[in-house]
């Protein structure tokens, strides 16, 4: 499961990072710069200091960090999927492990 989840993020990042890459080559084939187009993540500061992110043009805040991990609490606290995984490999890891048992029995014998 961690390495489904590092991968995934390093693909995400590799999109972000190529779309940045696809924007920068848009913007040398026009041979002017488009205010229109973005890059696909904006990292800014305004005068108070505060740190302003964009990904994709949608803006990042610390109330939606905390909305989305109090979702994630909310959906670890109770996940059926995680507790009938463990279950099922359970049961597959006995039965194989019965099996082998059978099999050096009926060699050894």
């Amino acid at each position: 499961m961690l390495k489904c989840i590092v991968l995934c993020s390093v693909l995400l990042f590799g999109v972000l990072i190529g779309m940045q890459q696809a924007n920068q080559g848009m913007i040398k084939m026009k041979g002017y710069n488009d205010p229109d187009f973005q890059g696909a993540f904006q990292i800014d500061s305004n005068e108070t200091g505060d740190v302003e992110a964009s990904i994709l043009g949608n803006e990042v805040t610390s109330q939606d960090l905390q909305k989305k991990q109090e979702q994630l609490e909310q959906i670890e606290a109770f996940n059926i999927f995680s507790q009938l995984g463990k279950q099922f490999a359970n049961i597959v890891s006995s039965g194989v492990s019965s099996l082998l048992k059978i099999v050096t029995e009926f060699m050894d014998g």
